[in-house]
């Protein structure tokens, strides 16, 4: 992987440089269309659709960030492509995915390292990124769980 992706923005085309994070990140990219766009290098993602909307404005959903260091999905783009990924997927016990969707940073394995996406028994909890034995939380304030 280059040593960041963020300098490649503009200089391939978005779909491009999508994939080939995808791929080489968790050796699955699905065939759509991908756009990434602002400050914040958000991609959004969608497929091509023959009903004629005027005024549409901004298609598709939120699929993911190009961050310094690869790619990270949003808990959308984690179903989109965990289920079909090749490598960096981490399945969670209940106990640990019930933190997780809390908000709160989970102890892993020393080994796993980068962005991961996250399953718990059938349902793709979105990505995180692995460093120094734990799972950094990315779960949005408003869609975290309150454990009580």
């Amino acid at each position: 992987m280059t040593e960041n992706p963020r300098g490649e923005i503009g200089k391939t085309s978005d779909g491009e440089l999508v994939k080939r994070l995808l791929l080489e990140n968790y050796g699955y990219a699905p065939d759509l269309i991908y756009e990434i766009r602002g400050n914040h290098r958000k991609i959004y993602a969608y497929r091509s659709c023959q009903l004629k909307i005027s005024d549409i404005g901004r298609r598709g959903i939120y699929f993911g960030r190009i961050e310094s260091d690869g790619i990270r999905l949003t808990i959308e783009g984690a179903f989109l492509v965990g289920s079909k990924a090749t490598k960096n997927v981490l399945e969670l016990d209940d106990e640990r995915a019930r933190h997780y969707l809390a908000g709160e940073s989970i102890e892993v394995d020393e080994g796993v390292n980068g962005w991961v996406i996250l399953k718990w028994r059938s349902y793709y909890l979105g990505s995180a990124k692995a460093k120094n034995g734990r799972l950094l939380n990315y779960v949005p304030k408003d869609r975290r769980l309150r454990l009580d």
